[in-house]
């Protein structure tokens, strides 16, 4: 059978305010257009189909559009909740869709999802755990224990789990698992909201050792394959969500899988999506507007960093903002200062001492109020939690 993976679609979602509907419909176009090109029988949608557990109306009309129109000519759709989505909202339509090809899994269960695939006859036994989140599935894992012991247990517990779901494997069924978990050795990006404390809540691999010939992941936005049993893999999301994930290629996986045989997944690049980019502009505004006028990056989302050694006036980010409306962050870069963080990191002042000072000068002795201060200690940790991200990256 023909196997397409896909997830974390994050339906709803904006960036810094901007919707992203339009490209998300885009995707959903060259998702049912992938499927019939390559004669897809099972579609495995791994989990955060919605960005919140509250998505707007538009969001839902899009993902039932997308259900209906990828599980039509025999098709058959399977989706499970990732840990952004209300697994009640995920499944609730379920009694309209049964019995047309479209299989939605909110909560962690015990029973395996079973797929006919029409076109050969051949039968999918699915090991479809959701988002498993200690309140989703109803106990406290391990008390009071530090975090080695509660990533233990969290393992452990998935691990039985899957190997429930996977009891109706057999030699004559086309043998899955899908998830919407963190494995460890996975690479995120700053996008992927947290489902762990520390490290706490990662699942080692040798919990998914089900007998599945593929396992379908969902939550880490960059496509990757993880180490394991099997053939274990995140399909990433189909757009860039943060500017951690600049850059990357946006896919969908994509196998031909009968009983017993080795999977080998293909990766097929999508085409829909803004592209987000940053631009590190070291001469300053001109530099910046000498970009605008040779339209380069005309349809990106731009994360905009500029050395200055003026302050930046509210005129100069209003005409900045009017000339490209793709100018998503402005973030002013001043030489002397970055001088001076580094004297006060090496003598211990504070940042926001630090800033006060810098402020007096350029002013002219100005006192600055403490809502901009606020504000630039915010911009700062922005700054921190960002080149963390690319650390990780």
């Amino acid at each position: 059978m023909r196997i397409l993976h896909t997830g974390d679609w994050h339906l709803g979602r904006t960036l810094e305010g901007r919707s992203r509907q339009k490209e998300q419909e885009a995707f959903v176009d060259e998702l049912v257009a992938i499927a019939g090109e390559e004669r897809a029988d099972l579609i495995m949608m791994a989990g955060d189909v919605y960005d919140s557990v509250n998505p707007p109306a538009a969001a839902e009309q899009l993902f039932y559009e997308a259900a209906s129109r990828l599980a039509s000519g025999g098709r058959q759709l399977v989706v499970i909740a990732g840990n952004h989505d209300q697994p009640e909202r995920v499944s609730s339509v379920s009694p309209l869709v049964f019995g047309h090809g479209i299989t939605l899994v909110g909560l962690p269960a015990g029973d395996p999802v079973t797929v006919k695939v029409a076109r050969t006859g051949e039968i999918a036994r699915i090991a479809a755990l959701p988002y498993p989140s200690e309140a989703r599935l109803g106990e406290l894992l391990a008390g009071d224990s530090d975090e080695a012991g509660l990533r233990l247990a969290y393992s452990t517990r998935v691990g039985r789990l899957m190997k429930q779901l996977s009891r109706e494997f057999t030699p004559g069924t086309v043998n899955l698992a899908m998830s919407h978990i963190y494995v460890l050795g996975g690479v995120e990006s700053d996008s992927e909201r947290p489902i762990q404390v520390g490290g706490a809540y990662t699942v080692d691999p040798s919990a998914l050792a089900c007998g599945a010939q593929y396992t379908a992941l969902g939550h880490l936005h960059r496509p990757q394959k993880v180490k394991g049993e099997g053939v274990i893999r995140y399909s990433g999301s189909p757009l860039a969500y943060s500017f951690s994930e600049a850059g990357q290629a946006k896919s969908v996986t994509m196998l031909d899988l009968s009983p017993g045989a080795e999977a080998k997944p293909e990766e097929i690049l999508l085409r829909c999506g803004r592209p987000l980019v940053e631009w590190d502009c070291a001469g300053g505004l001109d530099e910046v507007f000498r970009w605008l006028d040779e339209d380069r990056d005309l349809d990106a989302f731009i994360d905009l960093r500029i050395r200055l050694s003026e302050a930046l006036s509210m005129g100069d980010i209003q005409r900045l903002r009017k000339a490209r409306e793709g100018i998503v962050h402005i973030r002013p870069v001043y030489p002397e200062m970055e001088r001076e963080l580094e004297a006060s990191l090496r003598s211990r002042m504070p940042v926001q001492e630090l800033f006060r000072r810098f402020y007096q000068r350029q002013t002219g002795g100005a006192e600055p109020e403490d809502s901009l201060v606020e504000l630039f200690l915010e911009l700062a940790e922005e700054e921190r939690e960002g080149q963390e991200a690319e650390e990780i990256q």
